[in-house]
């Protein structure tokens, strides 16, 4: 007896699931992005024991609809435009269908020669595509992979520079001397990976932003470097940003890895979000002085139409990653393997399991071609053009920093100090996200509050962006309206 679908039943059902989620896709406009429930909502609803017999794939949808959508922040949806895009195309979603269906496990290339060589074909033509130097390609003797995200690829990259400067480092751990290098934009995950790695806050060291800028300082870092050398300590790794979470701030890759070589420091390139655009050739400045760099990280699952998880990692030294994370229990020897002609994703990568992601990255660009992928990017970035002209040109609103791609940061301008803007700026965005409209998210920069407008939804068009464009100014007005009928007389405009 199996408990199984046969594949005739597997069919059926398979055409109602995908139905669903063909009508779901359809009328994600008409739904809010944000959900308007409470904590403990959907616990509420859903049976505390686990059913003893089998039920009718009917029901499992009708609590999708019930319980499950409406308690979703919905990141397909058009008006999402908070955190950076998860871009779950249908074309990925086909791929992953195709991933799933085979069920492999590509830990190694005897596990599933397919999952290996896929992807290390896909990453090589994507290396090409995005104008890198051919020393990050397997046939230029280094190569890339597809981690989980780019956290990941921070970490194995961390690991795999502690290990260059310290082969022992296996063997005796971490010493407590090294020194990591990043700035106040730097995304978190390296001060995880950090910590993960078992170096300890005080091993990570903010670098100084170049005046008038978000983006590193190529002279503090040198001098940071000098200083913590003459103090015995170990510089380790340095990571530049292109295009940070918060401002979508770059860091001048070249100078700072120019800088680094001098002292021996692996350089690991953050591209997370904006690395993509590069397949544009007129954005491929981006990755200028990335040849001098180490490692290299770019997410097809943020701006590139493939659904979590897809990011993808390069290393300019191929045996790098194996070097620091390879462990091969006797269960794990293969002829392949011991041959030295393949490749085994195990030792690029913390976990030993890894799935089939090349399958669903490949379906997108099957489906698009580069020249879908090039329109996607260019569409957004259009559009985050035309709604920074619109904050610049209404006194109501101002640009905390320029446009970097498809982010815009902006805050409300009220006349009343930076104090009153930046609460200002907050209520609106809190405004915004509880109308169900529009959703968006917020950083710190320079101690100032931010509202980030992230433009990048598979389905976003100029429709959209011009409606939340509206909602701001709406909910802006309406504050002010508020604030002027609770002041009191004499009391200060709190907006212009």
């Amino acid at each position: 007896m199996t408990v199984d679908l046969d594949p005739e039943e597997f069919r059926r059902l398979g055409h109602a699931v995908v139905d669903w989620i063909a009508d779901h896709r359809a009328g994600l406009d008409a739904l809010p992005v944000q959900p308007g429930v409470d904590p403990g909502w959907v616990r509420a609803r859903l049976p505390a024991e686990l059913p003893e017999d089998p039920a009718p794939l009917d029901a499992l949808l009708d609590t999708v609809d019930r319980v499950v959508v409406p308690a979703s922040t919905l990141w397909q949806h058009p008006r999402f435009f908070g955190y950076f895009p998860a871009n779950a195309s249908l074309h990925s979603l086909l791929g992953d269908m195709l991933s799933g269906a085979l069920g492999a496990q590509g830990m190694l290339w005897s596990t599933s020669p397919a999952a290996t060589e896929v992807e290390q074909v896909l990453l090589d033509a994507f290396a090409a595509a995005l104008g890198l130097d051919p020393a990050f390609t397997f046939a230029g003797r280094g190569g890339g992979c597809i981690q989980d995200s780019a956290s990941s690829g921070a970490l194995v990259a961390l690991l795999a520079a502690l290990h260059r400067a310290e082969p022992r480092w296996r063997e005796t751990g971490v010493g407590g001397d090294e020194r990591v290098y990043v700035t106040a934009e730097t995304h978190s995950s390296l001060a995880k990976a950090v910590r993960v790695a078992g170096l300890g806050a005080r091993s990570l060291r903010v670098v100084d932003a170049a005046p008038g800028s978000l983006g590193m300082d190529p002279d503090a870092l040198a001098a940071a470097l000098a200083a913590d050398a003459a103090a015995g300590l170990r510089p380790v790794l340095v990571c530049p940003t292109v295009g940070t979470t918060g401002t979508g701030a770059i860091d001048p890759v070249r100078q700072v890895a120019e800088v680094a070589r001098e002292h021996g420091v692996w350089v690991h390139v953050d591209a997370a979000w904006a690395g993509v655009a590069a397949l544009c050739p007129e954005f491929r400045h981006l990755l200028d002085g990335v040849e001098l760099a180490d490692s290299l990280s770019t997410n097809p699952h943020k701006w590139l139409l493939t659904a979590f998880d897809a990011s993808l990692l390069w290393v300019r030294d191929g045996a790098a990653l194996p070097a620091a994370l390879s462990i091969t229990p006797e269960y794990l020897r293969n002829t392949a393997s011991e041959s030295g002609t393949v490749v085994d994703y195990r030792d690029w990568q913390v976990p030993l399991g890894r799935r089939f992601r090349a399958l669903k990255l490949w379906a997108v660009v099957h489906g698009t071609g580069l020249s879908g992928l090039r329109s996607h990017i260019r569409e957004h970035v259009a559009l985050a053009a035309k709604l920074a002209d619109r904050v610049r040109a209404d006194p109501a609103f101002e640009l905390a920093a320029e446009p970097s791609l498809a982010l815009v940061c902006l805050r409300v301008v009220t006349g009343a100090g930076p104090d009153a803007d930046d609460a200002a700026s907050r209520e609106v965005l809190t405004r915004v996200n509880a109308s169900g409209t529009a959703f968006l998210t917020h950083t710190v920069a320079g101690g100032r509050y931010v509202i980030r407008v992230a433009i990048g939804a598979v389905t976003t068009g100029p429709e959209h962006v011009d409606q939340l464009w509206d909602r701001l100014r709406a909910e802006a007005a309406a504050m002010l309206h508020q604030r002027q009928g609770n002041s009191q007389p004499g009391s200060p405009r709190h907006l212009r």
